[in-house]
Formats: C-alpha cells, sequence, structure tokens
C-alpha cells in the first residue's frame, strides 16, 4: 500500500502518522520525490481501511500494490534510483560500461586486459574467479588466486572491480569487491540473496536462463527486503527455441522493466548470444532500449581463453565498439 501525502504537509502531523503505523506493525518505505512525497506500507494491509487513511490531514491518496515485490517497485519509489560507486554512477541517466575477462588466468592477463578496457572508457573491471560451468571437466575459475589476481588489477589501474560469488561462505572473500555479482545459475539461491541483503555493497543481479521478469524482481526483493537496495538488474539474455546463437537477448525486458521498477537496468550481450560479432549491434540495441549500462567481455587473447573466447572482443574490438557507445549513449539519452 502506497499513501500520497500532501503538498506542504504538516511535518508534525506526517511524523505522528508514521509513528501511528510503525506501532500497528509496519514498516514503512519512504521516498521523497519532485512531484510527491510517499509512505510505503511493507507488511500484511489487508486489515487497514483506505477511508482512515484518507481522512488524515496529511494524506493525498492512497493506492494498493498488487504485484508481491514492494520495495522494487517503482510505484513504491517513482524516481529512478542511481547507485553510486566510487563516484561512478549507475542509473538515472548516467550510463556505465563494465569490461574483462570471462575468467581471470594469469596475473598478466588480468592487468593487460585492465589496462586496456580502462584506456578505452570502460568505468569498472569484471573478471571472474569463481565460474560456474555447465561441465565439472570446464575451467572453474581460480578461487582465491584469481580474487587477489583481480584485485592487484584494480590497484594497478584504479577501476573498481565487478566479480561473481557463488556461496555466501565465500563472502569475506569479497571485502575488498565494489560490486558482487550474482550469476544467472544463483538468481534464485534465495539463502545468498539473503545474505547479499544484510550488506552494504551494490549487488548485480543477473536474469536466470528461463525466468519471467517478475522473478527477477522478486529475487532483486530478497535482497532489498534484508535492508541493501543497492540492486543493479541485468538482462543476459534468455534460453528459447533458437538454435543460432547461445541465448535470445530480450531487449523488450529493458523498457518493461524500467517501468515496473526504479532499479537500474544493464545489459550483458556478450553472454546474450555467445558469439563476438554479435555484441556490437546487440550493445547499440540495448542503448536504443535505454539500458543504464553494458557489460562486456574482453579478452587480450579470445582464441586461448580458458573460458566463452568465442564471444569475448579483443582489446582493438572493444575500443572501436566503445568509440560507437559514446555516441549512441550520448544520443539516446539526449532523447530523454
Amino acid at each position: 500500500m502506497i499513501i500520497i501525502l500532501k503538498r506542504n504537509a504538516n511535518k508534525e502531523k506526517v511524523e505522528n502518522l508514521k509513528t501511528e503505523l510503525v506501532n500497528q506493525g509496519f514498516k514503512l518505505h519512504l521516498s521523497e520525490g519532485t512531484e510527491a512525497s510517499l509512505i510505503g506500507l511493507i507488511g500484511d494491509t489487508s486489515q487497514i481501511h483506505e477511508d482512515w487513511l484518507k481522512a488524515n490531514d496529511v494524506v493525498e491518496d492512497v493506492r494498493r500494490i498488487r504485484e508481491p515485490y514492494k520495495k522494487a517497485n517503482r510505484s513504491m519509489h517513482p524516481e529512478d534510483t542511481v547507485i553510486d560507486v566510487c563516484g561512478r554512477k549507475i542509473g538515472g541517466g548516467s550510463f556505465q560500461v563494465i569490461a574483462g575477462p570471462c575468467s581471470i588466468e594469469t596475473k598478466e592477463q588480468i592487468t593487460e586486459v585492465a589496462s586496456d578496457v580502462k584506456r578505452s572508457g570502460a568505468a569498472f573491471l569484471r573478471g571472474g574467479a569463481f565460474k560456474p560451468r555447465t561441465s565439472p571437466y570446464a575451467f572453474q575459475g581460480l578461487h582465491e588466486q584469481g580474487l587477489d589476481l583481480l584485485l592487484e588489477a584494480k590497484k594497478a589501474t584504479g577501476l573498481p572491480v565487478v566479480t561473481e560469488i557463488m556461496s555466501a561462505e565465500h563472502l569475506p572473500l569479497f571485502d575488498d569487491v565494489d560490486i558482487i555479482q550474482v550469476g544467472a545459475r544463483n538468481m534464485q539461491n534465495f539463502e545468498l540473496l539473503k545474505v547479499l541483503g544484510k550488506i552494504d555493497k551494490p549487488i548485480l543481479l543477473k536474469r536466470g536462463l528461463a525466468n519471467t521478469l517478475d522473478e527477477l524482481l522478486m529475487s532483486a526483493e530478497y535482497i532489498m527486503a534484508g535492508g541493501n537496495e543497492k540492486v543493479i538488474l541485468c538482462e543476459r539474455g534468455i534460453r528459447t527455441f533458437e538454435t543460432s546463437y547461445r541465448n535470445t537477448l530480450d531487449i523488450s525486458a529493458i523498457p518493461m522493466l524500467k517501468k515496473k521498477t526504479h532499479l537500474p537496468v544493464i545489459v550483458d550481450p556478450s553472454h546474450a548470444a555467445g558469439i563476438r560479432f554479435m555484441v556490437e549491434p546487440l550493445a547499440m540495441a540495448a542503448i536504443a532500449a535505454g539500458a543504464d549500462g553494458l557489460m562486456i567481455e574482453v579478452h587480450n587473447n579470445p582464441e586461448k581463453a580458458l573460458c566463452d573466447g568465442a564471444q569475448s572482443l579483443t582489446p582493438e574490438m572493444f575500443d572501436h565498439l566503445m568509440k560507437k557507445v559514446d555516441k549512441a549513449a550520448d544520443f539516446f539519452h539526449s532523447l530523454g
């Protein structure tokens, strides 16, 4: 339920209303917008009478939210959420690019790629230390050693880092990681999401291979319900009947998510198709659809990559793409 307050409502009366609602057992979600101020009620609102609320001097209107996700709902938070990571903002018109290899292989590899993507304009460095793979025989990442190498690259370049967590047991290892990624296979690992909800660190939540947008938002709700509202959503393609490429990038998810939620939405065109030549056109499409950023795989020697070489751009390809990305992002964001 949302309580819309009157403009210039008496502050003392607003505080009295909030106190009364808390005493009735509700948690409050407060939103101060340019057009209106809202109080979101979280809890069982079935027993509360709308007429009682509307009779209050400071209440303009009362609306019920039908969707099961509350904190992630744009109705609760009309203004776009902007997440600031080391001075780099994501959302609300601020567009950022995250780039780097699928997996961290050697110190030379991650440091070289970090320098290359920074030079081309990437704001964040990505690199996998723990890798969920379909085959148990595939390269699973360097684990703790990989995290150490990623943090060395961070120190060398100054780029904030993004890497994936697979188990809550690993969380102490992520103290110096700037954005923790939850991969597609863990989107509904609810126990992990609950733990991430208790920390004060941005979470990049990827959509599952066969999950609806509402399921994605409910997973975000798990994190936000724990108190951590720094959630970035990532569309990375879903599994369909098409076999010409790995996944189908759901471009329509971007404007729909923008309607449903206030959270930033980025796109991973590399994992979407799994084919190098498709990364650029999918990236351009994502920008045109209103994405707040991109996550792109870059490897200094894709042919010898231990993970996802076929979809990785070379540093030269990435530099060429970034020139187009900068122009496209400026153009489409200027349109509002």
